[in-house]
């Protein structure tokens, strides 16, 4: 294991200590005293565990390829840009533009998250990215989402009293699934999106999905599952087909 006291260091050189680390072979690393560094575990692509006591700055996880990072505190905004394998766990609440262009991996937030949360995240084949929140979340929640799931459970809030979720719910969503705890307000979704019922294969995956997610939360599964699930899907592979020009002859 390796041990780094990141109090007063400049982002770039907390990350540089991380990837000498990374790069000698160590497969444990604790980041002790972080205050907003940005970019913590950008691009590595070795099977490592970081753990952060502290609160990380934006852009963690970035293009990261199958590390995992743990937070013992609250994250901020960006986390996991462009993510393609992994899993980053964060035990307090996160900020906005979370899991944006996501390929692939797992994030996992305790507690509420904020605006464009999903926004750009994408799969191929048997590559799906997953995001859950276990609070609440902002506006546009899941914004031009063309592949993944995001999993809003409305359990573990800082702020119980806020709704469920924000405005613009879906804006340009093509492709993946939304599944929402206790189901959504729909006169906050985007008229590119509906609610559906879930089917067998539906609650099969979901289960998987959120047994994982308990499991690195210490968090009991049977209360989770207690209130239904709806799914949001896309109206149309093309929400903004029509606003193109052909191109002429």
């Amino acid at each position: 294991m390796t041990k780094i006291d990141a109090q007063g260091l400049y982002y770039r050189d907390l990350n540089q200590k991380i990837r000498e680390a990374v790069a000698a072979g160590t497969t444990e690393i604790v980041l002790d005293n972080v205050n907003g560094q940005y970019f913590i575990g950008d691009g590595i692509n070795r099977p490592v565990t970081i753990a952060i006591n502290g609160v990380p700055g934006n852009d963690l996880a970035a293009f990261m390829n199958g590390a995992t990072i743990v937070v013992n505190d609250n994250a901020q905004d960006n986390i996991g840009n462009t993510m393609n394998a992994g899993k980053v766990i964060v035990h307090g609440h996160a900020g906005d533009v979370l899991g944006y262009g996501m390929r692939g991996g797992r994030v996992h937030i305790r507690k509420d998250v904020g605006y464009r949360v999903g926004i750009h995240m994408k799969s191929y084949e048997s590559n799906k990215p997953v995001l859950i929140a276990g609070g609440k979340a902002g506006d546009f929640f899941g914004e031009y989402m063309a592949g993944g799931v995001l999993i809003l459970l409305d359990m573990f809030s800082d702020e119980p009293e806020k709704p469920k979720h924000g405005f613009r719910f879906g804006t340009g969503m093509h492709g993946g699934t939304i599944f929402v705890r206790g189901g959504v307000d729909e006169t906050k979704l985007s008229r590119e999106v509906g609610v559906f019922e879930l089917t067998d294969e539906d609650r099969l995956e979901l289960e998987g999905y959120l047994k994982e997610y308990c499991n690195d939360f210490g968090i009991d599964y049977t209360e989770v599952a207690k209130e239904e699930f709806v799914k949001v899907l896309p109206r149309s592979r093309r929400p903004y087909g029509n606003l193109y020009c052909p191109m002429p002859r």
